[in-house]
């Protein structure tokens, strides 16, 4: 249902947010306070005060989805900043609705080799 491709970026509204708020108040939140497109087909996070509600909105290019999460037990790790926006990666986002506190982890940098280089490279003799 949730289709993340590699083009497809993820926005976290930091504060808490009335989950009242339907289609039209949701996609109010993503024009003002993160400043997106809302038809952009990336994913737009949102959760109540106690954290223990969460709202995601959409556009899959036909229709505007809205889902929600309850959570039975226990609370979601929300992220923090100071200008109410964060933008997560599709592993970050795994680990947010996995549970995990995203401030205990810690990201490690990946060496990769630039595509020239690759290409320049001999093959292995087998």
């Amino acid at each position: 249902m949730l289709g993340l491709g590699a083009a497809t970026r993820i926005f976290v509204a930091t504060g808490k947010t009335d989950m009242f708020l339907s289609f039209n108040g949701l996609y109010a939140l993503v024009v003002g306070k993160l400043q997106q497109n809302p038809q952009s087909g990336h994913l737009f996070l949102f959760a109540n005060s106690r954290r223990d509600r969460m709202k995601i909105l959409f556009f899959d290019s036909n229709s505007l989805w809205v889902c929600a999460r309850r959570m039975e037990q226990g609370r979601l790790n929300w992220p923090a900043s100071e200008d109410g926006r964060v933008q997560l990666t599709r592993e970050e986002f795994a680990l947010l609705i996995g549970g995990i506190d995203l401030t205990a982890t810690t990201k490690r940098k990946w060496y990769r080799k630039p595509i020239a280089e690759r290409e320049t490279m001999s093959p292995v003799p087998l």
